[in-house]
């Protein structure tokens, strides 16, 4: 038996953003058609540290695979990552096992295809300024994929930490068709002329005052991850049409759903599948909360793994 072994590098090649978009695409619609088995994480615990499984199988297209994440608070210490991803992917016809990818790589790319997705669905046709909220691995992400759909030209950054958010500047300077960056003081500056606003932290209180929002905005909350964790306040929550990947995982998980007790509209996949509308007009504010759904992981697993097998990109290793 073959395993092919495919690092963050090869992801990259494999996986560009565009691709990424439409990958995702078909992922939530099969999602909130039925049309996934998607079993709830497994949690399981360490001495050190927690490892959560998330297994995932597409119907339609045939996407099965498991990411599997790892968070150990001691590895800085060790002078390892706190948390680490691989993702498997599992021959359908016969459990096999295909591929083993790198998986920060490949989950930094697919939730940034997945607020890229909304933002086509959601934000304004003529949408060209950005508040970005996080200047790590997912403010990166997030920011690539909304320029895959929107002609951005300005982009109002702000971090709790100025070298962090200088750093990021410096790097979209060198990116093609780059924005103009204004490094933010404060995040009323930062929103006040904004049509898309994304939440990328760790914070667990509101990053911006609801009240400050222009009509017509579009916000993609991707940062909060519990219950207890809140980006975005109720003010914005009560004035957006809110918007999720999963009603299930986000009731559970995200508290920016939970502690309002948002109303929520629909499912990216329901609006995908025509079953609800996209943008219904430019007054209207929109906010889509992620969470993450394993079905992210397979299908651009499967994607990735498709692409690598056609290029001849990582290295095939013989387990048996």
């Amino acid at each position: 038996m073959q395993i092919r072994i495919l690092t963050g590098d090869d992801v990259r090649a494999a996986l560009p953003m565009h691709k990424a978009i439409n990958i995702m695409k078909s992922a939530f619609g099969q999602l909130s058609a039925g049309k996934a088995t998607v079993p709830l994480r497994t949690r399981i615990s360490s001495d050190k540290g927690v490892t959560l499984l998330m297994p995932a199988y597409l119907h339609s297209s045939q996407d099965l695979g498991i990411k599997i994440v790892s968070i150990y608070g001691d590895n800085p210490s060790l002078g390892l990552p706190t948390t680490n991803a691989s993702v498997i992917v599992l021959d359908p016809q016969t459990g096999i096992p295909r591929a083993l990818i790198e998986g920060d790589t490949l989950t930094a790319i697919r939730t940034g295809a997945t607020g890229g997705l909304a933002a086509e669905l959601l934000a304004r046709r003529n949408a060209t300024k950005i508040a970005l909220f996080g200047a790590g691995v997912q403010g990166r992400a997030q920011l690539q994929a909304v320029m895959a759909v929107r002609s951005i030209t300005q982009v109002n950054l702000i971090d709790l930490s100025r070298s962090a958010a200088q750093k990021l500047a410096d790097e979209i300077a060198t990116w093609t068709n780059a924005p103009t960056v204004n490094l933010a003081s404060n995040p009323r500056q930062a929103i006040q002329d904004a049509d898309i606003i994304i939440t990328a932290t760790t914070s667990s209180t509101p990053l911006f005052d609801g009240n400050d929002l222009k009509l017509g905005t579009h916000i993609t909350g991707v940062g909060s991850f519990t219950p207890e964790m809140q980006e975005v306040d109720e003010v914005t929550v009560y004035r957006a049409r809110v918007v999720v990947d999963s009603r299930e995982a986000c009731l559970s998980e995200a508290g920016d759903i939970i502690i309002p007790k948002a109303t929520i509209d629909a499912e990216l996949g329901e609006i995908i599948n025509g079953l609800k509308q996209g943008r219904q007009s430019d007054d209207e504010i929109t906010f889509f909360k992620t969470v993450g759904v394993a079905v992210e992981d397979a299908a651009a697993a499967s994607a990735v793994l498709t692409e690598a097998e056609k290029n001849g990109l990582g290295t095939i290793i013989e387990v048996s």
